[in-house]
């Protein structure tokens, strides 16, 4: 076996600035590792994520420091040792999927997972002022399911705004560690008669314990709080969802671990991605067939997306094919 590995950093421009509470972003850069092993290809993407103080060159530094075992072969497993959870390990694990895939059949024969021809899937606004969020909601009001990005200022504006341009879209937030707990309780009982039905990580990384007690009348999810199946135990007794991102797990090995620990313990399920490509997409289209909530959406925010890219449209995410991944 001769095993060949390229890795590079790809500038992707966004159609539009989209905002979140805790900075702006125009474009990502992504990194990219494509594995060639004896004429079989497997490709993955990760995508770097400033609110963890992550760059592209950071993380193929770390691609490159690993280099020598993968192109000896490491195991997915091995490589969970040699490299943290994070875009560069992700990259790295789903090209190794895809590869396995591309050998034995299909990435849904491989893990005996049904194929869905779709997944519903959130659409995402980003945070604007209300009126601007409002006519993006109308625009959006077709799509069966919103995920709205908000900060500490004008919640109820921003979202009486949006309910009364999509009044039948079901309604999520994600504040993006932008809230407190005061501030949770204090707006949780008019979010729920406007029947927004989750929001996602209200406090900040390490303020979780701040929820303790807290009967919350919408459902809460757990993202930046949340990397792998390490994390589990100190964020379960606060949230009842827990947000699976591939770019966080390090990969879909870890993803698909953190999947069944999470329904073992009776945890509803959600896929998020970071912005990236369909190539990103595709290995978080996966977890997202096992999961109730799915934010899928990354490549509708791009100027452009890959070759044989998923189709996202009106509010579905269609299967990937085998020329892209898996």
């Amino acid at each position: 076996m001769t095993l060949r590995m390229d890795a590079r950093i790809e500038t992707w421009e966004l159609s539009k600035c989209f905002r979140i509470a805790s900075g702006e972003i125009t474009r990502t850069d992504l990194v990219v590792v494509t594995l060639d092993d004896d004429g079989v290809v497997g490709r993955g993407e990760g995508s770097p994520f400033f609110v963890y103080n992550q760059t592209a060159a950071g993380e193929l530094a770390a691609i490159e420091s690993v280099r020598e075992a993968v192109e000896r072969g490491v195991s997915r497993e091995d490589l969970k040792s040699l490299l943290p959870p994070g875009p560069a390990r992700n990259a790295i694990d789903c090209a190794l999927w895809d590869i396995k895939a591309k050998r034995t059949g299909t990435i849904w024969s491989l893990l005996d997972l049904p194929a869905p021809d779709y997944l519903d899937a959130l659409m995402t606004i980003g945070l604007d002022e209300p009126a601007a969020m409002a006519r993006e909601a109308e625009r959006l009001s077709e799509f069966p399911a919103l995920k709205i990005k908000l900060n500490a200022d004008r919640i109820m504006e921003r979202m009486n705004a949006i309910r009364a341009a999509a009044p039948r879209a079901t309604l999520v937030i994600d504040a993006n560690e932008g809230w407190t707990g005061d501030l949770l309780r204090e707006v949780a009982p008019a979010l729920a008669d406007l029947g927004v039905e989750m929001i996602e990580q209200p406090v900040p990384r390490g303020q979780d314990e701040t929820l303790a007690g807290f009967q919350s009348p919408i459902k809460l999810c757990v993202d930046e709080s949340l990397h792998t199946c390490a994390d589990l135990d100190r964020v379960q007794p606060y949230y009842d969802i827990i947000n699976i991102k591939l770019d966080k797990t390090g990969g879909l090995t870890e993803a698909l671990k953190l999947a069944e620990m999470g329904q073992a313990r009776g945890l509803e399920l959600m896929v998020g991605n970071m912005m990236g490509t369909s190539l990103s997409m595709a290995p978080s289209y996966v977890i997202g067939s096992l999961c109730a909530y799915r934010d899928l959406d990354g490549p509708a925010h791009y100027v452009a997306d890959r070759d044989n890219g998923m189709p996202f449209e009106h509010g579905r995410s269609h299967l990937f094919t085998p020329a892209l991944w898996g």
